[in-house]
């Protein structure tokens, strides 16, 4: 199997950049095609489709980023399995992955309602922006299962160095869902329910596409093997890290979400200007996001060989990277960013509030880089429990931040507690590294 043949490869910038580079291109393109769904509504000229795609997208994406644990975990427990060379569990993997997402994406649709009246209850915007919403939202639920499912296929593909594969995938879904956006909403004038459309479409055609890039997992028996796919032992073990991580993940949205939902409170204009900034936001982590993703994959396989200096190794090449990206997204915001807002909205109100707080983005990448890497070393590692509990150290230091900051400065209190939870995830995480070295026996 290609894990195999690539888990016995020499550790080397080389490999780094061939397990990244496909993962900065297609993670690069998630982002733009939030960008470009927001630059087809701002053609509307009016800041409330704006802030109702902003508020839909960003309410199913906490919600099946809650799941995001099907790619995470995937990764750690399918890499480690690889460096232990046992090929018939990284079969088993794709199956109870597939099984977790069919399962929850179904729960989604049937319970969609009380989804989406507790998201409005937590944080109203006004009635314009929120009835569009609700419009966006109950076409996209459609393909939850597809969506969750994705999480599941790409992890399975990262955990074996398959970044190319993975690549195929978000660009071609990507690419389909920035194409059917264009013409639903450009074309056929269908406003905020063409872009839902377009992205529901997107999705499903990208399970498909997954299911065929991963083909090989279904060759052999392990994947039907029934009683290593429900073993109590790895259930019990799988369970044990996803939980972990799903509550990591929950703490996680919960605070992007705030964010948005209480952007709202400032009117509709800053929440649309918040909204354009996040696109560049999403633009960072996803393109650093390739080294950490290499850090999953490099760091797992390490532990499951238990090999202590090839850990050591692949924690520091894929930071130097990642820090890298980081710098060149902070210094690209600096001399581009107001070009870029400009093009990403017609409505002159939302362009000026948008330029006021862009410094906050020049500062991002720089605050994040740390936690973005060590989430990546901690995954990879299934140092689960480390996650789970200094994400809500985090969370607190984070909701403490919101209360002392935004009273006094408003928006830009809101965007200085996002960085202090930024920078208190990576200093938490940080002090927990040593004891994930200690833990490679």
């Amino acid at each position: 199997m290609e894990a195999t043949q690539d888990s016995a490869q020499p550790l080397s910038h080389r490999r780094v950049l061939k397990i990244a580079l496909p993962v900065v291109l297609s993670n690069a393109t998630v982002p733009i095609l939030g960008a470009v769904d927001t630059g087809v509504v701002g053609q509307m000229g009016q800041a409330a489709p704006i802030g109702a795609v902003g508020i839909g997208a960003i309410i199913l994406s906490s919600v099946y980023w809650i799941f995001g644990f099907l790619r995470m975990g995937t990764v750690g427990l399918t890499s480690q399995a690889i460096g232990a060379r046992d090929q018939a569990e990284v079969s088993a993997l794709l199956s109870r992955v597939l099984i977790i997402a069919g399962v929850a994406g179904l729960t989604l649709i049937i319970v969609q309602a009380a989804v989406f009246w507790a998201a409005f209850q937590i944080a109203p915007a006004s009635d314009e922006v929120e009835g569009l919403a609700r419009d966006y939202m109950a076409i996209r639920i459609f393909s939850a299962p597809a969506a969750i499912a994705i999480y599941g296929l790409t992890g399975w593909l990262i955990a074996q160095e398959r970044t190319t594969g993975m690549l195929v995938l978000q660009l071609g879904m990507n690419i389909l869902n920035i194409g059917l956006s264009v013409f639903f909403v450009l074309g056929l004038g269908w406003g905020v329910q063409g872009v839902a459309l377009g992205t529901f479409l997107s999705e499903w055609a990208g399970f498909a596409l997954g299911i065929w890039l991963c083909r090989g997992g279904f060759k052999g028996a392990a994947w039907r093997d029934w009683a290593r796919v429900f073993d109590k032992a790895r259930l019990w073990h799988m369970a044990a890290v996803n939980t972990d991580i799903l509550i990591r993940s929950v703490i996680l949205m919960a605070g992007f979400t705030s964010f948005l939902f209480i952007g709202s409170d400032f009117g509709d204009v800053p929440l649309a200007a918040n909204q354009i900034l996040m696109q560049f936001m999403y633009i960072t982590a996803y393109a650093m996001d390739g080294f950490a993703f290499a850090a999953e994959a490099l760091v797992g396989q390490a532990m499951g060989a238990k090999a202590r200096g090839t850990l050591r190794r692949s924690a520091l090449m894929t930071s130097q990277w990642g820090l890298g990206i980081c710098i060149a997204m902070a210094i690209g915001f600096a001399l581009i960013g107001g070009w870029i807002i400009d093009v990403m909205t017609t409505a002159e109100d939302v362009r000026a509030e948008a330029r006021i707080y862009l410094p906050w983005m020049v500062a991002a990448p720089l605050i994040g880089c740390a936690s973005w890497m060590l989430d990546g070393i901690f995954i990879g590692a299934t140092r689960s429990r480390d996650m789970r509990n200094m994400m809500i150290l985090s969370g607190l230091i984070y909701l403490a931040a919101l209360w002392l900051l935004i009273p006094p400065f408003g928006n830009h209190g809101l965007w200085a507690a996002l960085l202090v939870f930024f920078a208190a995830r990576g200093i938490t995480l940080g002090a927990r590294y040593p004891a994930l070295e200690r833990a490679v026996d």
